[in-house]
């Protein structure tokens, strides 16, 4: 069994390192904490205990678009070789981080594998903390990066890699989509059905919804594609706003997240949604936008739920 902690970041290529530098401070909000050679770190909890904080929460690089990675941490770092021993037992590619790899992912180690769809996975014992608060580039109010969803070739086989092999657990269902979480928080991981590998969205938690909307007007003011919202969720009771960013990936702001508290596990058991409409966003907001994407963003299709 993988026991995960938390996720930590996400890894995206990009052809525009600047473009995406821009965007991330001047739009998302995250603080750059550092830019060394092709390579930019932003930083984006807000923690009550200083030290807390995570180094880095996203990376954007000068790369492939399609090249994107999620880092997870371990509980406990002394089971990283046993990781390797059970993802290898899985079929899965297992690939330790050189201390070159290493210094990059801001981690005393690592282990590089992938989910059965291809989806790339860091698995990191003892990922770095820093001191410094983190320092917002413009006033969103972002808490902390929150969650990410993942395109599936087949959720049902990846879910059982999920919760089989590690130790996240099913929230609920929205059609086929799968809600895993590794905390208490609903979700850390959605796995969105699709017919290729790939990070469909990142979330930032906010404040409260002032934030939301407030971002919401600021965003269609600064000419940003607004994908999905303001809406809510019925599945999780967050609130919410995504929109575009670049080389077509999605970003989410939301704010009031469901949480299954450790006393609630015995007897929480994950509900079926159906894909209609009011079942993705109760307020209504797909009569107005396109959705999310329900492939990588080369292809631009959309779900509207």
């Amino acid at each position: 069994m993988i026991n995960l902690h938390d996720i930590r970041y996400a890894r995206l290529g990009t052809q525009d390192l600047d473009g995406a530098i821009k965007f991330a401070t001047s739009i998302v909000g995250l603080q750059l904490v550092a830019r060394e050679g092709n390579t930019a770190y932003f930083r984006s909890d807000k923690t009550a205990v200083r030290g807390d904080t995570r180094d880095h929460t996203l990376v954007y690089f000068e790369g492939d678009p399609s090249d994107q990675t999620i880092g997870l941490e371990l509980s406990n770092p002394d089971d990283l070789d046993a990781v390797g021993a059970v993802l290898e037992q899985a079929g899965r590619p297992v690939h330790f981080g050189t201390c070159e790899e290493c210094d990059s992912r801001r981690t005393k180690a690592f282990v590089a594998s992938t989910d059965p769809s291809g989806n790339r996975l860091e698995i990191l014992a003892r990922p770095y903390n820093t001191g410094t608060r983190f320092y917002p580039s413009r006033d969103v109010r972002i808490t902390h990066f929150s969650h990410v969803a993942l395109f599936s070739t087949d959720t049902k086989r990846d879910t059982a890699f999920w919760t089989r092999l590690a130790n996240a657990r099913v929230s609920d269902w929205l059609g086929d989509a799968t809600f895993l979480r590794i905390g208490t928080v609903h979700h850390t991981v959605v796995l969105m059905p699709s017919t290729q590998a790939g990070i469909q969205h990142i979330n930032h938690q906010v404040e409260d919804i002032d934030d939301v909307m407030q971002s919401y007007y600021w965003l269609k003011q600064q000419g940003v594609k607004i994908i999905y919202g303001p809406g809510r969720h019925p599945i999780s009771t967050a609130m919410m706003v995504y929109f575009e960013g670049p080389d077509g990936m999605v970003y989410e702001y939301s704010v009031g997240v469901k949480h299954i508290l450790p006393e609630q596990e015995a007897t929480y058991r994950p509900r079926q949604f159906s894909l209609e409409h009011y079942n993705g966003d109760m307020w209504g907001s797909f009569t107005q936008t396109e959705g999310l994407p329900r492939e990588p963003a080369n292809t631009k299709i959309r779900l509207v739920v």
